[in-house]
């Protein structure tokens, strides 16, 4: 026969409360119904040890060499100690379940030009969510009835009954099937929302846009999203932005960007020309002799900042235009414009050697 004390994992002097614990430790871990049939042996003789080291003069008699007269029957150890091991965590919800329950969110997308992204909007959007029924205003009941009491759990939400182990029977607590452990039921229910105290509706709100928002922002509506069953608090709503293409600006970042194709006599001479920004027509100044890809930034007519005062710039990037299919003329005026430039080659290692020095030029500044 083993010894209760080595059985339990506690020493000779250990406290009624060190018995205790260390039996509840080791009957959830052998229980059958977590660690299997096999274990049945085991737990019952954990159980044994415990009736006997958990009652006073059944211990004095096993210290003394006596039995303890373990029966796993009689002295202080009994069901109640096995149901508030076992089942005082499955016992079921404290009380009755609220009925009304957090709605869900919702995610919805909101078109917006360039123009608002960098200014920012009011734009209206439409959903169909469910919102507070206007008939019972969330009581799920008919205008004049209210809930009742569930007759099964009295209030309780919840249901206790016996059931049979192979140490007996044991109470277990479990929600009430009548009224879904509510501890209410709805005698009436609203003919609008079919007791659901929600119906579906459509309805249309304003959307605040900040400047500088970009595509697929998400901008958050606290409490604009489903009201939930029960009448229950409305979740959020949030609107994913989609910036629109312009057709001529490019946005990146906070900048702007744009492309213009001017002749190489402009280029060349300098001049002036009117573009239309997101703040209306603006005249741009061409230095003579700019060169491709050559860059001229318009400050401040950007997007704006999201998080700080401020716009973007606008940057126009400068395409040359080279000429093609001149006519007689035109060539000789080129040729004529060349020569005066010296810019003429008279053969093919005079075009290469011309090349060359207005690389080298270039580099040195010689």
């Amino acid at each position: 026969m083993s010894d209760h004390y080595e059985t339990l994992g506690v020493s000779r002097d250990a406290s009624a409360d060190d018995i205790k614990k260390a039996y509840r430790k080791l009957a959830r871990k052998m229980h059958p119904d977590v660690a299997g049939a096999e274990a049945a042996d085991a737990f019952k003789e954990v159980t044994a040890a415990y009736e006997v080291l958990s009652n006073p003069d059944k211990r004095a008699q096993y210290d003394m060499g006596g039995s303890g007269f373990s029966s796993m029957g009689g002295g202080s150890f009994g069901f109640s100690d096995i149901f508030e091991t076992f089942f005082s965590a499955a016992s079921g919800p404290a009380g009755p379940t609220p009925r009304g329950r957090r709605g869900q969110d919702i995610l919805t997308t909101l078109d917006i030009s360039l123009q608002e992204a960098a200014f920012g909007a009011v734009k209206d959007i439409t959903i169909d969510a469910a919102a507070l029924c206007p008939r019972c205003e969330g009581s799920c009941c008919e205008p004049g009835s209210s809930p009742e009491t569930c007759e099964d759990c009295h209030g309780r939400g919840s249901v206790q009954r016996m059931a049979r182990s192979f140490l007996g029977q044991v109470m277990t607590t479990a929600p009430c099937q009548a009224c879904g452990g509510h501890g209410t039921i709805i005698p009436k229910p609203c003919t609008e929302c079919a007791g659901d105290g929600r119906v579906r509706s459509r309805r249309t709100l304003k959307v605040d846009v900040p400047a500088g928002v970009e595509n697929g922002t998400r901008i958050r509506l606290s409490g604009r999203g489903e009201v939930g069953p029960g009448g229950g608090a409305a979740g959020d709503l949030y609107v994913e932005i989609r910036e629109l293409p312009h057709p001529v600006l490019q946005r990146r970042g906070d900048d702007l960007h744009t492309r213009l194709r001017i002749p190489m006599t402009a280029a060349a001479l300098g001049t002036q020309f009117s573009l239309e920004t997101l703040d209306g027509t603006r005249d741009v100044k061409v230095e003579a002799g700019s060169q491709p890809n050559h860059v001229i930034k318009l400050k401040d007519l950007g997007v704006g900042h999201l998080q700080r005062a401020g716009r973007g710039d606008l940057l126009v990037h400068l395409d040359i235009e080279i000429p093609q299919d001149l006519d007689e003329r035109q060539k000789e005026l080129l040729k004529e414009f060349a020569d005066l430039r010296g810019e003429t080659p008279k053969d093919d290692q005079d075009q290469h050697t011309s090349v060359f020095s207005k690389l080298k030029e270039k580099m040195t500044g010689n």
